[in-house]
């Protein structure tokens, strides 16, 4: 028996830093890049002194990082055991793996969990696959001498072998181990590692899943078993409780979102000292969960772009370190100016849930009037529109940028107020020529901001004169693609299809 699921990443689209305290809300959207964790038996049947070892074998493999590591799981104490201390540790599946099982553990029936034993001791065999879309490849690119093009991107073969950041000689590395885009790779392989296992063990059942019950709250109940476990797996293994959005949206795909309180999860971080993890997740699983979702995800004939700038990662820790630091120093300024923040990320949501609106009341003129703006830039949109209906849809258009521009505004103010680069003097140039041209609707920098990225959202088929523009100026546009897709379970492995990110929905010239 093989168990296959995925989940996808994300782009925070607004609510960076607000998102970190009830009751801000944000955007977050998710995309076709996705995590894939394969579960299978290691062993056929199970040998009879392995039911009085209470000990089983536990195998992780990840084939773009070259790594394998074995483990023994104690099924008395669900402790996980390297088998080996030169094997590498992984923290974000290492808990996941201790928090499904211990969920199996606290769920099911007395009669179900010798079937359970009897499953664990034929080991688990893990193995875990990231698109390559949550992994920077321009330094292969460049080295191979191409053009820094999707199409290069595109030309790689599905699931890459990842190169790994070089080491600072001083020792002063703020870099990641390996290079990464920002599509959030730990929330999408915990979640995608969490609900592999939890359908392995039957815990919950994911071939029942629709779209619907991603994005609804009714008939999720097996999602948000899933979305429970993976949020305390990963807050765990990240050493603090955030905000969480990563993992909600990983599990039930593009959304608004408000986070959970942050005692929800004392449970989880006590068992880190003494209180048995079966224990745990019974609280856990009973616990208060009062985030927010609703369902959101892009207006029609809209396309997300990202684009990897390569000026060098940001460390999002320490630049919410400093914002925090700036709000005990300057409490009235920065109350104000989360206020207005707070303010411009509602109006631009509610702007595109009118564009959503009025493009399933109207949807001829919300065609043409998309048509027609993505081969003009945003000042002439109005020129020559005299129905009353398209004129409504070009005026919403017109505020979404208004709201769009006030976000990067306060958003500037507040990193320049807290010493930090959250919008950067050359993402500042790049995102205002971005936003000019045809068909742009917005840009901006997702999530904590920084140099890792840059997103742009674009109308009808303009994207191409956008991916162009941005290689011209050494902006490597990604093959990524909004998916309001949450986890999902998966016919197979992954690399007996050819997943390419979704290549043929991108236009290029």
């Amino acid at each position: 028996m093989e168990v296959v699921a995925s989940a996808p990443g994300k782009v925070l689209m607004t609510g960076g830093y607000l998102i970190l305290e009830r009751p801000n809300a944000g955007i977050v959207l998710s995309t076709n890049a996705r995590f894939y964790a394969i579960v299978k038996p290691i062993h056929e049947d199970v040998k009879p002194e392995s039911w009085a070892w209470a000990w089983t074998d536990v195998k992780l493999t990840s084939p773009q990082l070259s790594r394998e590591s074995t483990y023994k799981l104690s099924l008395k104490h669900l402790t996980l055991q390297r088998a080996s201390s030169s094997d590498s540790r992984n923290p974000f599946v290492e808990n996941a793996i201790q928090y499904a099982v211990a969920a199996a553990r606290a769920t099911l029936d007395k009669n179900k969990k010798d079937a359970l034993d009897k499953l664990l001791l034929q080991g688990l065999d893990i193995t875990i696959l990231g698109c390559n879309d949550f992994y920077s490849y321009r330094n292969q690119i460049e080295a191979c001498g191409l053009p820094l093009t999707p199409e290069a991107l595109a030309a790689l073969p599905p699931f890459s072998s990842i190169t790994f950041n070089a080491e600072e000689s001083n020792g002063g590395n703020d870099k990641p181990e390996v290079a990464k885009t920002g599509l959030g790779s730990s929330a999408a392989m915990t979640t995608a590692v969490v609900a592999a296992l939890l359908h392995y063990l039957g815990v919950v059942n994911l071939s029942a899943l629709s779209e619907d019950s991603h994005q609804q709250n009714k008939d999720s109940t097996d999602l948000d078993v899933v979305h429970m476990i993976a949020q305390s797996a990963h807050c765990i293994a990240q050493g603090k409780v955030g905000s969480g959005f990563d993992v909600s949206s990983a599990v039930y795909g593009s959304q608004r979102y408000v986070r959970f309180s942050p005692e929800v999860l004392s449970a989880a971080q006590a068992a880190v000292k003494d209180m048995p993890l079966e224990e745990v997740m019974g609280n856990i699983l009973n616990g208060e969960w009062d985030h927010e979702r609703t369902k959101f995800s892009l207006p029609p004939l809209m396309t997300l772009l990202l684009g990897e700038p390569g000026t060098g990662g940001s460390s999002t820790p320490s630049m919410v370190g400093a914002v925090k630091k700036w709000q005990k120093v300057d409490p009235e300024k920065s109350q104000e100016t989360w206020r207005k923040l707070a303010e411009a990320n509602s109006e631009l949501e509610a702007r595109l849930n009118m564009l959503s609106k009025l493009a399933k009341e109207h949807w001829d003129a919300y065609k043409c009037v998309i048509g027609g703006c993505s081969r003009l830039k945003p000042a002439k949109w109005m020129e020559g529109v005299t129905e009353p209906i398209k004129e409504a849809v070009v005026k919403v258009l017109l505020q979404v940028r208004e709201a769009m521009l006030g976000i990067r505004n306060h958003m500037r103010q507040m990193g320049e107020a807290a010493g930090i680069p959250i919008e950067p003097e050359s993402q500042t140039q790049l995102l205002d020529a971005t936003m000019n041209m045809e068909g742009v609707l917005l840009a901006g920098v997702p999530g904590a901001g920084g140099f890792d990225a840059i997103f742009a959202v674009t109308l009808g088929d303009s994207s191409s004169n956008v991916i162009n523009a941005w290689s011209s100026h050494n902006v490597l546009a990604l093959l990524v693609r909004e998916d309001p897709q949450g986890v999902s379970l998966e016919s197979g492995d992954p690399r007996s299809r050819e997943i390419t990110s979704a290549v043929s929905s991108v236009h290029f010239n």
